[in-house]
């Protein structure tokens, strides 16, 4: 074999190499795709949708209300749901309109609509903890949420990323909002 021979299968090798650690890093730290299992979130998104989320954002920004978000959740699942609940407040849902620290706020994205009244209290909480979020499903009469016990309030640890585009199918690509 020649030293060229192998000169030349090292720089071949190395852009395949390069190609494969510039995926990984992507995927890892910068972007993934994910499908909608379900209808908690119809309206917005609907089972076998596939969606774009971005892993990057929240390293230099903090998650805000009405995001729609990835979270892992029971550790091999993962769920997609909207914030509703930030750091430091007191919500409720009293006649299907939301409170902020007892005030009312509007729901810019006209997801109230028929669910049970809420308060955070039923998780045991006065307020939302630091690094902790509620997340409510989009579909509120038919999701598992931070509503109920069994998901509760959200670390951001847990956050993977923030939703933001529709990619499947095809003729439904739309920025999530």
């Amino acid at each position: 074999m020649d030293f060229r021979d192998i000169s030349e299968f090292i720089k071949d090798s190395a852009k395949y190499i390069l190609v494969i650690v510039l995926v990984l890093v992507i995927v890892i730290y910068v972007a993934s795709l994910q499908q909608v299992v379900g209808p908690s979130m119809s309206k917005t998104l609907n089972n076998k949708d596939i969606i774009l989320i971005d892993k990057l954002s929240y390293r230099f920004s903090e998650p805000k209300r009405f995001d729609v978000i990835s979270f892992e959740y029971a550790e091999t699942k993962y769920l997609i749901k909207r914030i509703i609940g930030m750091p430091g407040e007191h919500i409720k849902y009293v006649d299907n309109v939301l409170y902020v620290n007892d005030v009312e706020y509007g729901d810019k994205n006209g997801l109230n609509e028929i669910t049970d009244d809420f308060d955070i209290k039923k998780l045991g909480f006065d307020v939302i903890p630091d690094d902790m979020y509620l997340v409510i499903g989009d579909n509120r009469t038919n999701s598992l949420d931070g509503r109920s016990k069994k998901v509760g309030l959200i670390k951001k640890e847990d956050i993977i990323g923030k939703a933001i585009v529709r990619i499947w199918p095809l003729n439904g690509i739309k920025v999530i909002k």
